[in-house]
């Protein structure tokens, strides 16, 4: 590691380490996406992306203290591993040592599904489209906490959203996600993106702040109905 990678990181550990026992937060790091699904969406630089899209919800939580991505990504840049979107779990105990990191969040896109259908009648001028087609998009994300100290997988869940959408469109968008995802905003996928992060970040504050058996018991139940649906949809004759 450069000297220079070195000074940024130990600094920055001190500082987070600090700030952490000042208010007990988890101390958290996101790692780059990765992508086992079919969608189209998915293009270069995405993972990164959805990376810093969980990063900021984290922090909007207030629950956690964050670290940098960039920080995090000198480190991994360094180790050969941002690209992998996997950490082993002596990996994770390193970068965790390296950053300041108490636990490492990976995720995996693992199904997209969307679904567009026509609902007749529909028009079109100056580029606005009123009617005429519905769309509506799932996502499932595959989630692993690792805890640095241990290496070990702390948390495990697949979280799932889904958006619709239907009657106008614009021709164009306006602003956006920025980057690869800039023009999903206003889309089903962009939609889908942004519930399933909330529901991740929703699923983390439960399991690993709140820790209330109200809302354990929830997640539970849905990943209860998500493995129902699984099963119903696989024919086992």
């Amino acid at each position: 590691m450069s000297k220079l990678v070195k000074g940024l990181v130990a600094a920055a550990m001190v500082a987070t380490s600090m700030a952490a026992v000042a208010d007990d937060k988890p101390v958290v790091a996101v790692t780059e996406f990765s992508n086992q699904s079919g969608a189209g969406w998915w293009r270069g630089g995405v993972g990164y992306e959805l990376a810093d899209m969980l990063t900021n919800e984290l922090a909007a939580t207030r629950a956690f203290r964050v670290v940098e991505r960039d920080q995090l990504r000198a480190v991994l840049d360094e180790q050969n591993l941002a690209a992998s979107g996997r950490i082993a779990p002596g990996d994770g105990a390193q970068i965790g040592q390296l950053t300041g990191a108490q636990y490492l969040v990976t995720g995996i896109v693992s199904s997209y599904e969307e679904q567009t259908s026509s609902t007749g009648g529909g028009i079109s001028f100056g580029g606005v489209s009123v009617g005429g087609k519905s769309s509506k998009a799932y996502l499932a994300i595959d989630l692993r906490v690792i805890d640095t100290t241990t290496g070990e997988v702390a948390f495990t869940r697949t979280v799932e959203g889904t958006s619709k959408s239907g009657g106008m469109s614009l021709g164009v968008r306006r602003g956006g996600f920025g980057g690869s995802l800039a023009s999903e905003k206003n889309t089903p996928a962009g939609k889908a993106i942004r519930a399933t992060l909330i529901e991740a970040t929703d699923y983390l504050e439960c399991v690993m702040v709140t820790q209330s058996r109200r809302c354990m018991n929830k997640y539970d139940a849905r990943d209860d109905r998500r493995r129902d649906r699984t099963r119903e949809a696989i024919d086992l004759d």
